[in-house]
């Protein structure tokens, strides 16, 4: 069965055609600038056999540029997609596991759409266009938040009055699940342990979001992230953590506007808000690096985005108790020696020892730049959740009951 991997950004729809079971990519692509005009023209770049094409259409719409990315694949009878996979950010409390879409499992999305105003319409939108347009092609949703389902209630619950949460549906839920269950899965393969007694800490992070996630006998049981993907770590030009009082005090100089605040701890915060001159870490680093005269701002930078990772893996490391990798993936995870090495160096109380030659020299991944004294392997994978949510979409297409996976 060829599956069609979407992944519905704001204004682009990344996608990614994978013959299951077999795990082959076929093609993948991205239609950018979805939506308005702007300065440069909407367009596909599409690639297959390792060559890359670029086709400018018109794309007013996700559903509109689904249309066109069909158009692209009809071309060769070898990528008809015979299924599709969506990724939706948040499944709430609804939905813990991949979900088989039917017009139940649209309400319920519909349902829970406040709970992720920027990421969830958008996804669902486009799933109810595939649905009208090729209604006999099966369709599946998998969550961001599912593998956090298992997080414990005290270790989800905020301690807000009981009303109000249920009310509100106000609860960690957890994100960048799907990354997080991968590399989990692929670092329990590697080391030849059984998932259900694996143990980790596996560190997604990106140049735009960021997440810490301890895993106790392969399920997560907690992330750094929480009710939205504000909390925690220091991100591209999200926060992360902050004190509540904090936002009150905001909220009182924008006037009581709630607009004004979100927009400016999720869009001016973070790196970008830190140093002022970048929100991707990577360029503060190179910045300080090449500097001859230190600029103080942009050392405090380097500082607090390191320490939020370190305080966070640490604290995990105690959670989790015996421990049997730290993960590393994604942009910033799987790219930077640095990084990784600042997070676990002098942590051999806890049994973690990296090992700074192998650490510095990552070639190929996966890769593990542990010491061989180290009781705790030290693991660098490359995330694919593409081929993750090819892998549960088909799951969920060939259960035994062929219902939607709802709770």
């Amino acid at each position: 069965m060829n599956m069609l991997v979407l992944n519905c950004g704001s204004s682009s729809l990344k996608y990614r055609l994978i013959s299951m079971p077999e795990e082959l990519e076929l093609a993948a692509g991205e239609a950018q600038r979805i939506g308005p005009k702007t300065a440069e023209p909407a367009r596909i770049v599409h690639k297959r056999d390792k060559r890359e094409s670029i086709h400018v259409v018109p794309m007013s719409s996700h559903a509109g540029a689904f249309d066109e990315i069909m158009k692209l694949l009809a071309k060769d009878a070898a990528l008809i997609p015979g299924a599709v996979g969506h990724r939706v950010v948040h499944g709430g409390a609804l939905f813990s596991r991949p979900a088989v879409i039917t017009r139940e499992v649209i309400e319920d999305l519909e349902s829970i759409q406040g709970l992720a105003p920027l990421h969830n319409p958008p996804a669902t939108n486009l799933i109810k266009a595939c649905r009208a347009r090729y209604p006999r092609l099966p369709q599946v949703a998998v969550f961001d938040t599912a593998f956090h389902s298992t997080i414990p209630e005290h270790a989800r619950t905020y301690a807000l009055p009981k009303a109000l949460r249920d009310d509100l549906g106000i609860r960690k839920y957890g994100f960048h699940g799907t990354s997080h269950q991968y590399v989990v899965e692929e670092a329990a393969r590697r080391l030849g342990r059984r998932l259900d007694s694996f143990n980790a800490v596996s560190c997604h992070l990106g140049s735009g979001g960021a997440s810490l996630c301890a895993v106790v006998n392969g399920e997560s049981a907690d992330n750094t992230m929480g009710y939205c993907p504000l909390q925690g770590l220091v991100m591209s030009t999200r926060c992360g953590d902050l004190d509540p009082a904090v936002t009150l005090r905001l909220m009182i100089e924008a006037d009581g506007s709630a607009e004004v605040v979100e927009a400016m701890l999720n869009k001016s915060s973070g790196v970008l808000g830190l140093s002022g001159m970048s929100g991707d870490i990577r360029d503060v680093f190179s910045a300080v690096s090449k500097t001859k005269k230190q600029s103080e701002r942009l050392n405090r930078t380097a500082q607090i985005y390191l320490w939020r990772i370190r305080k966070y893996l640490g604290a995990y490391l105690a959670a989790v108790g015996r421990t049997d990798a730290i993960i590393f993936t994604d942009t910033i995870g799987e790219t930077v020696p640095l990084v990784r090495w600042s997070a676990c160096v002098d942590m051999d109380f806890f049994g973690v020892k990296i090992d700074e030659k192998r650490n510095a020299e990552v070639k190929g991944m996966p890769a593990d730049v542990a010491s061989d004294s180290s009781d705790v392997r030290i693991l660098v994978i490359q995330t694919n959740e593409e081929l993750a949510i090819a892998r549960m979409s088909y799951g969920a297409l060939f259960q035994r009951s062929g219902s939607p996976s709802k709770d």
